[in-house]
């Protein structure tokens, strides 16, 4: 299996929204990456709010690292991009912290 890159999303509920945006901005100050917005509602698969960090395959260690050093009690949900969803989703992930029931019917819809 090829993963393109992947994806790491911060979980965390409403009442957490503003410790999530400490670790987006601390991370954006850190990497050079693609950090998406931060989600006040579960959005696609994701059951509780979240924000998206794309991340190349090679810097996978460094950033792996940074968010268990860094996390504040931010649950993080990994995934690779291989072009399955329903496997990316569900066959190849990874959790820092809790996880969480992911909606992956939302894949059979879209």
């Amino acid at each position: 299996m090829n993963f393109k890159y992947y994806h790491f999303h911060l979980y965390y509920e409403l009442e957490n929204i503003n410790l999530a945006a400490e670790v987006r901005e601390k991370f954006s100050q850190a990497f050079d990456l693609e950090v998406g917005r931060l989600w006040d509602k579960p959005v696609g698969p994701h059951p509780v709010g979240s924000c998206q960090v794309t991340v190349p395959v090679e810097l996978f260690e460094k950033v792996s690292a940074w968010f268990l050093k860094n996390r504040n009690g931010i649950d993080l949900f990994i995934h690779p991009i291989s072009g399955d969803n329903i496997a990316d989703h569900s066959d190849f992930i990874m959790w820092i912290g809790k996880s969480y029931k992911l909606n992956t019917e939302f894949f059979s819809r879209s």
